[in-house]
């Protein structure tokens, strides 16, 4: 384990407010008392690891991306080196160990996206959410078999007859939902709401720095419907269907970089296209049945169908000079050359199963829960992808001296192919206790349970025991000491299984980490407002890890259980109302990641973030209320990720490059901002009078995306110099500033 750089003290801030005992409280025995760590907020749960995220936070957030990603990454524990991507690693996880659940049933996400620039939307849509709880480590059992972190959204019924909507420069939304009927005791019997998006970001694509033919088109639709048949039987429906496509024709690209004595400009002509489709489908049935206050059941049956095609052929010749310092003319021609990349990749992927699920409540303060899942899969993938690499008239790498009698043969840099289809069942099971009490004066809180999963395909059983325990100490002072851990497995799916071959690997096993997390919540108040500062360390042990490397926000997988690893950090996040009235936070984390492949010694995953800052910030003008502002600030330091794709012996990508190139990207900056007039809000309806009187909200908005136009890098473009041998490391920049234009409104 590699020595943590921050003194433990910051573990348990304003440890020496905490030490005076109140008196003791008189406890009722004539009844239960309920045992209350925190302030209760809609959408609890029994998981003491998980940060609950406001819906109207994550709809007011700037940012590309959008909507609930959007405002996680600003979470300490999150990071993301792309505003393109909904996607993002937790605590030196990569994009695919993260859990993603819809009213308890798990999402998934596309699964061929290459480059940031591909992704549409995500499939969460925020105006439709009405709880976000979000665990970056040590979840309870019920969650599945991710290694990083599991965000949990409840969707939410409409109580009456609302429509609501979007329009900006890069898309829109359009939302509706109605409640109908009412059973005896008044309750609505039937409600639906219905939401329809879409977005098209060609104008923030333009303000990087290429000429290129830019169509990228997302949409989407998504229903969610109940029917109360009594209030103790409810029926209910989700169901999705999202289209992505993405065009798109390069033409042109000039890159300066170097430093100020040798500074050096990449020219890259193309020809070729690229053609994307991402088509997603999900459908869910829900029956849930309360007999009373002591038992629930719930059974779900689900169905999710993902097509998706990679289309490209692309064609690029460049130059590689440099110039001179002080006048700019061109001095050296390092290289000419070009390189034809091509891929013809098809992906279909279909699940359906069934869940089943119990939760038996004796009293206020315990439940027991059990749950059995049912999966069968289909996975069927084409892979047909390569590379030809051309440098000063000869195909690298060169397999020969260049000798006239013995010409070198032409050979591709890289060739991955693939035909894979198989059919396996998944099956898991979990069960939980949880319990709360009093030790003394001592507020106690445990949660504790394993689950247990086979997969056909490996034939692979695993067992994952997990628990939390909490206990909140009899001081003035309002802390909560929180200690989490257990066994998590990275059950592998379509990712993992594949080598870089392009072949479906029937021996790969779950990678595993073994984790302990604690922690520390500290609620008092500054300036007559609430603040929360919470705290937390965490160390994992990870064993059978498959080595991969990142090209762009794609992970390509060895298709091997070939290395250890371990992870430490401690994160820390202050939230609270810095301005009266509205939520705010800061987080800042050091975070380090290892992995040691083959017995090669420990190097930096290439997920490794080290030190990261971030902020979520509201306010509005005290004399002008109706006038709001949000900013979100994130600094990260660079990762690890821009090591070139190198060939072993065999002519095959070498996954172990990282022990020989160890080339870090620059620090992610960005500061995004969203200014607002609220012309219309709730509390006003009756005073307006007219046409305007049927809007509950109307607000008009501007958002700037990258304010300080700071050019960040996602990956390096290696430039190989034909004469020296030398790599260049040429960096693929990201979007520059753009305004938008953003009206929202609510009418009920």
């Amino acid at each position: 384990m590699k020595k943590l750089v921050l003194p433990l003290s910051l573990l348990v801030p304003a440890l020496v407010f905490s030490q005076v005992r109140k008196k003791k409280d008189t406890l009722k025995t004539a009844s239960i008392e309920e045992v209350v760590f925190q302030k209760k907020v809609t959408g609890s749960t029994n998981d003491m690891t998980a940060v609950k995220i406001s819906a109207k936070d994550a709809r007011n957030v700037a940012s590309i991306s959008g909507g609930i990603e959007g405002i996680l990454k600003t979470l300490p524990s999150v990071n993301s080196n792309t505003e393109l991507s909904s996607q993002y690693m937790v605590r030196g996880g990569n994009y695919d160990e993260n859990l993603i659940y819809i009213n308890d049933i798990e999402i998934y996400r596309p699964f061929l996206i290459r480059n940031s620039q591909q992704e549409g939307l995500s499939i969460i849509n925020p105006d439709m959410v009405s709880t976000v709880n979000f665990s970056a480590g040590g979840f309870e059992p019920r969650y599945g078999d991710k290694m990083s972190s599991a965000l949990n959204i409840y969707y939410r019924e409409p109580e009456k007859f609302e429509v609501s909507g979007e329009g900006s420069l890069i898309g829109g939304r359009l939302t509706t939902g109605f409640a109908a009927g009412k059973d005896s005791d008044g309750n609505r019997k039937f409600t639906a709401l219905f939401s329809g998006r879409y977005r098209n970001t060609n104008l923030v694509l333009n303000t990087l720095n290429e000429d290129t033919d830019f169509n990228p088109k997302y949409m989407d639709f998504q229903t969610y419907l109940n029917y109360h048949f009594t209030p103790k039987l409810t029926m209910s429906f989700i169901g999705y269907y999202s289209k992505n496509d993405y065009e798109m024709i390069p033409k042109e690209r000039s890159i300066d970089f170097g430093s100020l004595q040798q500074p050096i400009n990449l020219t890259v002509n193309y020809g070729g296209r690229e053609d994307d489709k991402y088509k997603n489908m999900m459908g869910t049935f829900s029956l849930n049945f309360k007999p009373s206050d002591k038992w629930r059941f719930t059974l779900d049956a689900f169905a999710y169908q993902n097509r998706e095609r990679e289309y490209y052929s692309i064609a690029s010749a460049y130059v590689l000079q440099t110039f001179d310092p002080v006048t700019g003319a061109p001095v050296t021609s390092y290289d000419t050359g070009g390189q034809i990349e091509h891929a013809r990749n098809d992906l279909f992927v279909k699940t359906y199963g069934t869940q089943a699920r119990a939760r038996f409540s004796p009293n206020i303060n315990t439940d027991i829960e059990v749950g059995f899942k049912y999966e069968k899969e289909n996975l069927k993938d084409l892979t047909n992808e390569w590379k030809l690499v051309d440098s000063a008239g000869y195909s690298t790498p060169i397999s020969a001296l260049l000798d006239p009698r013995n010409p070198p043969d032409l050979a591709l840099y890289y060739n991955i192919s693939g035909k894979n289809d198989i059919q396996p069942t998944r099956m898991s099971a979990y069960a939980q206790y949880s319990q709360k009490f009093f030790w003394g004066s001592n507020k106690v809180f445990v949660n504790a349970g394993a689950r247990v999963a086979h997969w056909s395909f490996n034939n692979e059983t695993i067992f994952s025991p997990r628990a939390q325990f909490a206990i909140k100490p009899d001081w003035d002072s309002d802390m909560l000491f929180r200690l989490s851990g257990g066994i998590y497995y990275q059950a592998p799916f379509y990712k993992e299984i594949k080598d870089l071959d392009g072949n479906f690997n029937p021996n790969i096993k779950s990678q595993r980490s073994i984790q302990a997390i604690l922690a520390n919540d500290y609620e008092f108040q500054m300036y007559d407002r609430p603040f929360k500062l919470t705290t937390e360390l965490y160390y994992k042990k990870m064993d059978d890890l498959i080595p991969y490397f990142m090209d762009n926000v794609r992970i390509r997988y060895s298709g091997k259980n070939n290395a250890t690893g371990s992870a430490y950090g401690i994160d820390t996040r202050l939230f609270g109302e810095f301005v009266p009235g509205v939520d705010s936070w800061l987080s800042a984390s050091y975070a380090r990641v290892y992995e040691n492949i083959d017995g090669r010694g420990d190097i930096p995953r290439p997920t490794d973030q080290r030190l990261r800052f971030a902020m979520f910030y509201q306010d509005y003008m005290p004399k002008f209320p109706k006038m709001r502002v949000n900013l979100t600030l994130v600094y990260a330091m660079g990762l690890p990720t821009g090591s070139p794709i190198v060939l072993d012996e065999n002519r095959k990508i070498d996954y172990l490059a990282g022990y020989s190139y160890q080339k870090t990207l620059p620090s992610y900056k960005r500061v995004d901002l969203g200014l607002s007039y609220a012309f219309i809000e709730p509390k006003e309806k009756n005073s307006a009078y007219g046409f305007w009187g049927n809007f509950d909200e109307l607000t008009l908005g501007v958002q700037v995306f990258n304010a300080f136009n700071i050019r960040n890098t996602v990956a390096n473009q290696w430039i190989t110099d034909a004469n020296t041998n030398l790599m260049y490391p040429v960096p693929v920049r990201l979007t520059g500033r753009f305004f938008n234009v953003k009206l929202e409104f609510r009418i009920k």
